[in-house]
């Protein structure tokens, strides 16, 4: 058993990188990166150099490349020796200056320090001639600019990724000299009535605590960096994208940290166990309400969140289909060529011929018209019944091929020699059943559960969209659709993770269900 579950995961591991480097080589490589810009309307506003500058940016951002702006290289030369007055001093604006002159910029010191660092490096140099009207004025966004790039490679990119995929934080995260005091330790929670793991240092304040959402213990500890989103959501953490609820905020009457132990209570959405540490000086409002320099905060926000919403509803639907479908497949079997036999197999025969898309929508017809029930997600006035028609719709395909794949398997196990034996020791048919071909047919499903568990994190495209269920089933597509590179990486990841988690353990339910299978070597080494 050890054995296999470490070669297993030494697969998993590496089937993962394959699949990653695969993604990062079809969009960095493959792709021509020019489309992150079909959609961005700053881009649109923008011409000529001033262009081209904001898409060196942009590439920088999407992971494309590294860049280097002389400018920069100018302040951090001249804030070194004058400190922030370098702005007005009189060689600074020289070399500041020097780049709008195409003939006579290669002669200015700084500018050659700029290429020689830029290119020990391993950087390329480009040079942005001023754009200038026959008058010989530059045009608008026609400023020369000078800056180095130097293409990623996706192995590079690739590194970078792993090696920040897991984050830890510890008392050296916040680097302002002025903090003196730092640690870990446990402290009493005034905000849950229990302890919490308080840090001073790290990024959080809170590390381990607990409130009333669930799971009920929430931890800052160790960050899963799946990436960022470019576009749709505009520098968001994706791990924050699909775990932030997404109703409205909720005020509760509560105290500032540097109220505790007073009668002052505010009426506020302010969550105070995600306080950061923020390094700018507190201003005067900041110093009566926090005790020290964690003052940045999130809000509490009503309702679930993305990955909530759809393991709620993938969930519900596969429970209500394993609780359904099985226990059909089962009396079709035992009713072969009987009534419910022929209309279970015209259910199957229309839920798997029939487009997902057309019942779906039948169904949801179906849903508003005769039950009243809810249509899109938003419009629900009471929330639970929201999720009836998206999860039923959902349930429907699965209950079908449940049935169909149980009556199968009962089928083939009834004319198995050890059911005649059972029936000839005298065993009644629903002892054979419910001890024997039952249990027996199940083997060919235990497989499936784990996947059907695991899959209910990852949404349903369709069935999402048509309801509109702010879920992260349309994340991928949406992703794909916008060019943000980030999210397709990390639903790639995401997705993939699942999968190898579903397989080992469908593998293990096998193992544990069926005694023919063993994963240890030392009987045979598998099955």
């Amino acid at each position: 058993m050890k054995r296999y579950m470490l070669r297993r995961i030494l697969f998993s591991v590496f089937s993962l990188l394959v699949v990653i480097v695969t993604v990062m080589l079809l969009i960095y490589s493959l792709i021509n990166k020019n489309v992150i810009f079909q959609t961005d309307d700053v881009w649109n506003k923008k011409s000529l150099n001033d262009r081209s500058m904001y898409e060196y940016g942009q590439y920088q951002r999407f992971g494309y490349l590294d860049y280097r702006d002389y400018s920069s290289f100018l302040k951090n030369k001249y804030e070194t020796i004058y400190g922030s007055e370098y702005t007005k001093n009189a060689d600074y604006l020289a070399d500041k200056e020097i780049v709008q002159d195409e003939n006579e910029y290669m002669n200015n010191e700084s500018v050659r320090e700029f290429i020689e660092q830029s290119e020990k490096d391993g950087f390329k140099v480009n040079y942005l001639q001023p754009a200038r009207s026959t008058s010989g004025k530059i045009k608008k966004g026609g400023e020369g600019y000078l800056v180095s790039v130097k293409e990623k490679s996706v192995f590079l990119r690739l590194w970078d990724y792993i090696s920040h995929l897991i984050t830890v934080e510890t008392t050296g995260d916040v680097k302002d000299p002025n903090l003196t005091e730092r640690y870990i330790r446990f402290e009493h929670d005034p905000y849950s009535g229990m302890f919490a793991v308080v840090g001073s240092g790290t990024t959080h304040k809170y590390l381990l605590y607990f409130d009333g959402r669930f799971p009920f213990i929430h931890q800052n500890f160790i960050h899963l960096n799946l990436g960022t989103s470019y576009t749709k959501y505009r520098g968001q953490e994706i791990t924050d994208v699909i775990h932030t609820p997404t109703g409205e905020q909720v005020k509760t009457e509560t105290q500032y940290p540097a109220k505790l132990g007073t009668d002052e209570y505010t009426k506020t959405a302010i969550d105070f166990h995600t306080l950061t540490y923020n390094a700018s000086p507190r201003n005067k409002t900041e110093m009566k309400q926090f005790p020290d320099q964690y003052t940045n905060y999130s809000y509490r926000i009503s309702g679930l969140s993305m990955i909530e919403n759809s393991f709620v509803i993938g969930l519900a639907a596969t429970l209500i289909a394993y609780m359904i479908g099985l226990p059909l497949g089962i009396a079709m079997a035992r009713r072969k060529d009987g009534l419910l036999d022929k209309v279970g197999n015209g259910y199957i025969i229309f839920i798997m011929a029939v487009p997902s898309l057309a019942y779906i929508f039948l169904f949801a017809t179906i849903g508003t018209g005769l039950f009243n029930l809810p249509y899109k997600f938003a419009n629900a006035e009471v929330k639970i019944l929201a999720y009836v028609l998206p999860t039923v719709s959902l349930a429907l395909r699965d209950i079908g091929s449940l049935m169909k794949w149980m009556r199968r398997y009962m089928i083939d196990q009834m004319n198995s020699d050890y059911v005649k034996f059972a029936r000839a020791e005298g065993l009644s048919e629903k002892e054979i059943y419910r001890k024997h071909i039952s249990p027996n047919a199940m083997i060919y499903l235990v497989h499936g559960i784990p996947g059907s568990i695991l899959g209910c994190l990852t949404g349903a495209i369709i069935t999402e969209r048509v309801y509109a269920v702010p879920g992260v089933g349309n994340l991928l597509t949406a992703a794909i659709n916008g060019h943000d590179n980030g999210i397709i990486v990390a639903c790639t990841v995401f997705y993939t993770t699942l999968s190898i988690i579903s397989v080992i353990l469908g593998d293990l339910l096998l193992a544990k269900c069926d005694p023919r299978i063993s994963l240890s070597s030392s009987k045979g080494g598998g099955r």
